[in-house]
């Protein structure tokens, strides 16, 4: 038999009893014991802590109480507490005050309940004692899944692809952005759309009493799928308008393969530091926040490298551990920039506990993208970023682990300078010599040998600028007419 929940000396469960006036502060961060269960067992640290009356009163209006739930399957102890002490962060980040953890050791996940109809029992437990109104999954469910539980618990039952496409919803921004979660979601739920009682339209056939008679007739269709063929329809809509958005995104990108302009897409795992990262180097004033999911919508801002060529910077959506394919197929307009950029700068946060999961988590994404698209992927360029954040031993760990990196703080400027550096040797280098006389009359061109070559020689003459420069080969063909002959 199963031990009794225990709780700290400071949590009394009837203190945290809500109703729709009142939320608890619920128990303490860190002060819970940790309950001896077979399988079904608390993790340290996830609730969330209080800070003072106005958070309070500020969360009171908005949080959602919830309870953690994670089935661990494979690898260590540890890795399967960081994984749900990660949907922790991102419960909050949707809004959510995580008052419990718990985790089942199991060879895989129990196809009806999830966790086991025993456990379930202990988890109603559990949500009884602290006050939850919903409980959320770290893992996708079945729409089976999600029905018994929520049959059983009496509360609402999410999973960790729910509630990453509630924080995208809350972030999106652009036009194409929203457009695209809205697709992912409807993807996401028209799998599992339930009709419940009277919302169910009365079928009815053959003779009229032979289902009950008049009153018993319905149009010969359920609610049900009238609303999935209104789903189908909106996804069908919202394709066309992203298939036209992807259009005018890539006639940018041509436009700028055209000019030649070299292009530094920047990925990595989410809250990593990536939009700093871009501020950093370009002084693009972007938003920077310290949360999941800040940023959705791409941003594209220019940069010099230290000998002075130009070439794009890209911020791109962050990844997250098992990333639901849904996001990866609607933000596939987005995520195309990574595809074709000459460089893919990969930010990693060097104060998280694990970070070579999260390299692993955002290369089998970027993996997924080249597959879909049928493309090779750009040179990588690993950044261990927030330096400024550990100690020196753990970054002499760090460096060991991942030699090849640049290791930088975008926060305070540390190795900045280095990184232009590093970037400038992956960008494509100017190599055709062209020796031309260029009218006054085409200043532009000269614009461009300054921004995209390398100038060896130039004079002024009455008849135009003699200038030796080394450039790309684009360029050249069009400096050709003004070849001079020695």
């Amino acid at each position: 038999m199963a031990k009794s929940l225990t709780f700290s000396a400071d949590y009394d469960p009837e203190l945290d009893a809500v109703d729709e006036d009142i939320v608890s502060a619920g128990p303490s961060t860190g002060e819970m014991e940790r309950a001896e269960r077979a399988s079904l067992r608390r993790v340290a640290g996830l609730s969330t802590e209080l800070a003072d009356i106005t958070e309070v009163e500020y969360r009171q209006l908005r949080m959602e109480l919830v309870v953690l739930v994670g089935v661990w399957t494979d690898g260590d102890a540890e890795q399967a507490e960081a994984s749900l002490a990660e949907l922790g962060r991102l419960a909050e980040t949707a809004g959510s005050q995580v008052l419990e953890g718990v985790i089942q050791r199991r060879e895989r996940p129990d196809p009806a309940t999830y966790v086991g109809s025993g456990k379930v029992r202990e988890l109603r437990d559990v949500v009884s004692a602290t006050g939850a109104d919903t409980v959320i999954c770290d893992g996708e469910l079945s729409p089976g899944q999600l029905r018994q539980l929520e049959e059983r618990l009496k509360v609402k039952v999410v999973d960790r692809t729910a509630l990453i496409l509630d924080i995208f919803a809350q972030h999106a921004r652009s036009r194409e952005g929203k457009a695209q979660v809205e697709l992912a979601q409807l993807q996401y739920f028209l799998p599992r759309l339930r009709g419940w009682g009277e919302a169910m339209s009365r079928q009815a056939g053959g003779r009229a009493g032979a289902n009950g008679g008049v009153g018993t007739r319905g149009p010969g269709e359920t609610k049900l799928e009238i609303d999935r063929r209104s789903v189908h329809k909106r996804i069908s809509k919202l394709r066309k308008e992203l298939a036209a958005m992807r259009t005018v995104r890539s006639t940018k990108r041509d436009r700028r393969a055209a000019n030649r302009v070299p292009s530094v897409a920047i990925a990595g795992y989410t809250n990593a530091g990536k939009s700093s990262l871009l501020n950093a180097l370009t002084e693009a004033g972007v938003l920077v926040e310290d949360a999941l999911f800040a940023t959705l919508d791409p941003t594209t801002r220019k940069a010099v490298t230290p000998d002075g060529r130009g070439y794009t910077l890209t911020d791109t959506v962050g990844f997250v551990r098992h990333l639901p394919h849904q996001l990866v197929e609607a933000f596939r307009s987005t995520l195309e920039e990574v595809g074709g950029a000459d460089l893919l700068v990969h930010v990693v946060d060097g104060s998280d506990a694990a970070p070579q999961e999260q390299v692993t988590a955002v290369r089998e994404v970027i993996g997924e993208i080249g597959e879909q698209h049928g493309d090779s992927m750009p040179p990588e360029l690993l950044v261990v970023n927030k330096i400024d954040d550990i100690d020196a031993t753990r970054l002499a760990e760090l460096r060991h682990l991942l030699p090849e990196a640049q290791f930088v703080s975008a926060r305070s400027g540390a190795g900045i300078a280095e990184l232009r550096e590093a970037v400038a040797q992956y960008l494509p280098q100017p190599d055709v010599l062209v020796d031309a006389l260029v009218p006054y009359t085409r200043g532009e061109l000269m614009s461009r040998v300054h921004a995209e070559g390398e100038l060896l020689e130039q004079e002024h003459t009455p008849e135009g600028t003699r200038v030796r420069a080394k450039v790309r080969s684009d360029l050249a063909g069009v400096l050709s007419e003004f070849a001079t002959a020695g």
